[in-house]
């Protein structure tokens, strides 16, 4: 497989291993109680401190970062272990021709980020990557590098606007592109663009299929011109491209077919399925003495890889009702569209360059068709990932949750605003002090942090605060009972515990116990800091 090198690449390559565990600085809540999340500073940081409780449980990914244009003035410090790393990603990113290592730091930064993204996907789940030509190329290569080639799954092509820049010389513009990975294409369902609900009928047979034999129960209904029929065993019927044999007498009295009889004929359906769907009234026999299936179920079309700015119908405004059966019904928003939603919540004009429509991943996030995700943005900008969430979720009844991180100052005037200005609820966040230093826990976090931290990454749930033993009490998972103790595990500390559990897993900084004790009442001791798990 084709790889890409650039220049600091082996700095970056396992750096997300080495980025240090931040906790995560509760500030307020907003709208009452949410699961959802807007995190303020380093997307980086914010991605490690997910880890504990949302690593492979987010079931979508949209990011749009950096296009790298030489007109953002997109700056990152990440504390790479290279001081020409350091200093490049310390400093404002150039235009082409003037920062000959532009395309180098991107990508230097792009791909640790990556990294934990894919971590933090579920196996089922997707990420959509927004990009323009600039940056296309490189990351397409290092994503199939870091998600596997084999889990590509498209490159959508998005007309974002209706014209192009009139100035332009060379050739007009109106296209970006949404790079999509999955986590494990073994796991993965597809992207639905349509859902056909409407009754049908399909023929049972199809010319190319093996020729084999088929019973039919009696009892199904014939649309035959004739109520009372008699078709002979031995009759042949044909038409330019197929042909069925009835090997038995039909007989039909009323409009309904009073014999089983049997057929040889290319069929679709195994003998399971036909004499189900004829047990079900879904089989009869045609006005040519075929027979034909009655089809209620949806029917699942995927996604087109061609995103149109308007649809099959007149483009309509950004909060109007959207058609989640048919994605392509309405269109998909435009640069345009996205300007007018910001204008409209938050009263301003252009308060970002480029925004993406709300529409444009209303619609990828539907394409999953999942009710009950987890969303996460992590270059979170004005918020339209929350806005797509909610507004989904208004239509389809669902229930998903948004996580976005956002690392400029805006983060809370405009992307905390704007969910707000819309009624939805969240929790905001800071990126707290690491929880150790040089291997050591770090004296300025809280208790309750730590045990958050042990409880998260131990069991992979929520940590809630619980009652009913004593402080040292974590809560009880699949049978074990979890105690964070700040001294000596001994016989003192054993006779504080109130709860009854299969085993005991206790962290404590030392302890006296004999291992014939342990085993016999189940206690397994966890030496802080030297036993915490690390991400």
């Amino acid at each position: 497989m084709p790889t890409i090198n650039w220049l600091g690449k082996e700095f970056v390559v396992t750096h997300d291993r080495k980025v240090t565990y931040h906790v995560l600085n509760h500030v307020y809540n907003f709208g009452g109680t949410s699961e959802n999340k807007i995190i303020h500073g380093d997307n980086l940081l914010a991605l490690k401190s997910l880890l504990p409780l949302y690593e492979s449980k987010v079931k979508c990914i949209y990011i749009d970062p950096p296009y790298n244009t030489g007109n953002e003035g997109w700056i990152y410090n990440d504390n790479v272990n290279s001081p020409q790393i350091q200093k490049w990603l310390g400093q404002v990113v150039g235009k082409e021709g003037e920062d000959f290592s532009r395309h180098d730091k991107w990508l230097c930064m792009m791909y640790p980020r990556l990294k934990l993204l894919k971590q933090l996907l579920a196996d089922d789940g997707a990420i959509f990557i927004s990009i323009d030509d600039n940056e296309q190329a490189n990351l397409k290569l290092i994503c199939d590098e870091i998600f596997g080639r084999q889990n590509f799954i498209a490159q959508l092509v998005w007309e974002k606007k209706k014209k192009g820049a009139f100035l332009s010389k060379i050739l007009t513009n109106i296209k970006e592109y949404v790079i999509v990975y999955c986590k494990s294409i073994n796991n993965f369902s597809g992207l639905i663009g349509e859902i056909n609900k409407a009754t049908e009928t399909y023929p049972c047979i199809n010319a190319v299929n093996k020729r084999e034999r088929r019973i039919i129960p009696k009892g199904i209904e014939s649309k035959y011109k004739e109520k009372n029929f008699f078709l002979p065993a031995g009759t042949k019927i044909s038409d330019t491209t197929m042909n069925i044999l009835y090997l038995t007498d039909l007989v039909i009295e009323d409009g309904i077919v009073v014999k089983d009889f049997e057929i040889e004929g290319n069929w679709r359906y195994s003998q399971d399925l036909m004499t189900q769907y004829a047990f079900n009234k879904e089989l009869y026999v045609t006005r040519d003495l075929y027979l034909r299936r009655i089809v209620n179920e949806p029917r699942y079309k995927m996604l087109k890889d061609i995103l149109s700015r308007v649809g099959d119908d007149k483009n309509k405004s950004y909060d109007s009702e959207v058609d989640l059966d048919n994605l392509f019904a309405d269109g998909w928003g435009s640069n345009e569209d996205a300007d007018e939603e910001l204008r409209l919540i938050l009263g301003k004009q252009k308060l970002f360059e480029y925004p993406k429509p709300m529409k444009l991943i209303l619609k990828l996030l539907c394409s999953l068709r999942d009710k009950n995700s987890i969303v996460l943005d992590a270059f979170a900008g004005s918020g339209t990932t929350a806005h797509a969430v909610l507004n989904l979720n208004k239509v389809d009844g669902g229930n998903r949750k948004f996580i976005l991180i956002e690392m400029e100052d805006y983060a809370e005037n405009i992307t905390a605003e704007r969910v707000r200005r819309i009624g939805g609820n969240f929790d905001f966040y800071e990126i707290g002090e690491p929880l150790f230093i040089e291997d050591e826990l770090n004296e300025n976090i809280p208790l309750e942090k730590i045990r958050e931290y042990v409880w998260t990454i131990d069991t992979r749930t929520k940590y809630v605060k619980p009652t009913g033993d004593c402080e040292e009490f974590l809560g009880i998972d699949e049978g074990s009972a979890y105690y964070y103790y700040e001294g000596i595990l001994d016989r003192e500390f054993l006779a504080k515990i109130k709860t009854r559990a299969d085993s005991y897993i206790i962290y404590a900084e030392s302890c006296v116990l004999s291992e014939e004790f342990m085993l016999k009442y189940k206690i397994e001791f966890r030496k802080i800091p030297r036993d915490f798990i690390k991400v």
